[in-house]
């Protein structure tokens, strides 16, 4: 951008600030989990239409999609998209009672962050709608404000099913990251987050009498194995270089001390840092489980529930995010990040487009320690919302 455009858009930011910063407390008192967010949804909405802006809400009536055409142009090719998810977390918000932007309802929170990268991209399209009323804006733009991402395989698949890929030439996302100082983005070429499905395992047995067990299944000591020997099993199965990691988030059998169960169950995660291990894992789990829990002569029924693939940042828009970065904050706003093992649907998206997603730094300068993601006690240093704000409306100016 030349200079004088880029003066103005930190001044429009800048102004745009107060009224963000409120918006992003509003969400933040007022979660609402996934495919739940009509509230979420109507306020969106009702400020996109302010702006002059049409934006179509989904099917579902959570989320929505908002095209920025300016005039002589259209939206059927060379679109740039901008993603936000708006869903929240089921958990209580444990931050102290004198926040004033505290969660009200209980058992959800914005704990992750959406509120944040909902505020962003609503920041991008009210600096969007202007430019293009302007003639700054010489490309079409696409806002897409995404349900239920914390669900599995996620809101993403929604998103698709609704002609969002229509167009659309690249897309870009942010992720908040508390170990990020805010004013600078974690960058990485490839993939940025792992692979991450949903496993649950049904043992079942006759039952009987914890003074006969050689008469019956041990339903318990089956449930166990399984536990504690197929995640050790999965990774020699698997190349190492896959990384793999298969972790148990729940088990439950029985209800008496002197009676072995009739019924178990396991719940766990099965991530995977690469495709490959991602493809292979299904078939490996379902036979390894087998192998263990036939030797205790447990029946097995086997969930394996599909997740989310890698996301895997295109090296060119990566590169402009960079350039963007650099020329409205310094290099310095720059720093490289390592791949995690969380998963994020923004993965399905560049399944089938080029695009990134960009870890932005939510980190006061002051803080001591992390408030980490997922956790009741999370929050962000606002001043983040101006940063991504900005980023994003100058990747589609640039």
């Amino acid at each position: 951008m030349e200079v004088n455009q880029s003066s103005e858009l930190r001044s429009r930011v800048q102004a745009l600030q107060p009224e963000l910063v409120a918006f992003r407390r509003d969400l933040h008192m007022h979660p609402e989990l996934g495919r739940e967010e009509f509230r979420t949804t109507a306020l969106i909405k009702a400020r996109l239409e302010q702006a002059g802006l049409a934006p179509r809400v989904l099917p579902g009536g959570t989320g929505l999609l908002c095209d920025i055409v300016p005039d002589g142009l259209s939206a059927a090719r060379g679109v740039m998209g901008f993603r936000a998810d708006i869903d929240a977390l089921p958990l209580d918000d444990t931050k102290p009672a004198t926040v004033p932007y505290r969660s009200t309802v209980p058992g959800r929170a914005h704990a992750c962050g959406h509120d944040v990268h909902t505020s962003v991209v609503l920041g991008t399209g009210l600096v969007l709608a202007e430019a293009a009323r302007t003639g700054a804006l010489r490309r079409p733009v696409r806002l897409v404000f995404q349900p239920a991402e914390e669900q599995m395989p996620g809101g993403a698949l929604d998103v698709l099913k609704c002609g969002v890929l229509d167009g659309l030439e690249r897309i870009f996302a942010v992720h908040c990251d508390p170990r990020v100082e805010v004013g600078k983005v974690g960058l990485k070429v490839g993939a940025i987050t792992s692979a991450c499905d949903l496993l649950k395992l049904n043992l079942d047995g006759p039952g009987g009498h914890t003074a006969r067990p050689h008469l019956t299944t041990d339903l318990v000591t089956a449930v166990a194995k399984v536990a504690a020997e197929l995640p050790s099993a999965l990774a020699r199965r698997m190349d190492p270089r896959w990384g793999v990691s298969l972790v148990w988030g729940r088990i439950s059998s029985g209800s008496a001390a002197n009676a072995i169960p009739q019924h178990a169950e396991l719940e766990g995660t099965v991530r995977c840092l690469e495709q490959a291990g991602w493809r292979e894992a299904p078939g490996a789990i379902d036979e390894l489980v087998g192998q263990i829990a036939e030797t205790h002569r447990a029946k097995w029924v086997l969930d394996y529930r599909r997740g989310v693939p890698p996301v895997v940042n295109e090296a060119e828009s990566i590169a402009m995010i960079e350039h963007a970065m650099a020329a409205g904050f310094g290099a310095e706003s720059i720093e490289p990040t390592e791949q995690s093992l969380g998963g994020e649907d923004f993965s399905w998206y560049l399944q089938e487009t080029p695009g990134a997603l960009a870890r932005l730094g939510v980190r006061g300068p002051d803080e001591q320690g992390v408030r980490d993601l997922h956790q009741g006690g999370f929050d962000a240093d606002e001043r983040s919302i101006g940063i991504g704000t900005e980023l994003f409306a100058s990747l589609a100016l640039g």
